[in-house]
């Protein structure tokens, strides 16, 4: 098991979650789309190697449920909740940080560009780093 301790992020959804690990200095370890149905059993496997020193949830659409499966899946593990305002626009940029636009893409303004894959994970990245920053 790794010792090191990280963040998990979590932006809820109706449909799908996205879940990101971080670490204390906010870089990215690791991203995942989780189907919100299956969250309980998502957590659990896409955190089990991995020492959590807190949750970082966002305060929108369907929190309450999957606060509620959280708390279920990490007793004792500190969660936070925080403002989800302005995150998907944050998460957009933060794709095209990680992945670079390539080819001709490199050429379109990035406002153009739609990334060719959900945010929710990157929104969650975005969510431990406010908290991270406060």
């Amino acid at each position: 098991m790794n010792k090191e301790t990280y963040y998990l992020g979590i932006d809820p959804g109706r449909s799908k979650t996205g879940l990101a690990l971080v670490d204390r200095a906010g870089a990215i370890v690791a991203l995942h789309i989780a189907m919100t149905q299956h969250i309980d059993q998502e957590l659990r496997a896409f955190v089990a190697t991995h020492k959590l020193g807190g949750i970082v949830m966002g305060d929108g659409t369907n929190s309450k449920s999957i606060s509620d499966a959280v708390r279920r899946a990490f007793p004792g593990v500190p969660l936070a909740l925080i403002g989800e305002a302005h995150s998907t626009e944050e998460a957009r940029t933060l794709y095209w940080q990680v992945n670079p636009p390539q080819g001709w893409r490199r050429l379109v303004p990035l406002g153009m560009l739609v990334p060719p894959q959900p945010l929710d994970a990157y929104a969650a990245v975005v969510q431990v780093r406010r908290w991270l920053a406060q």
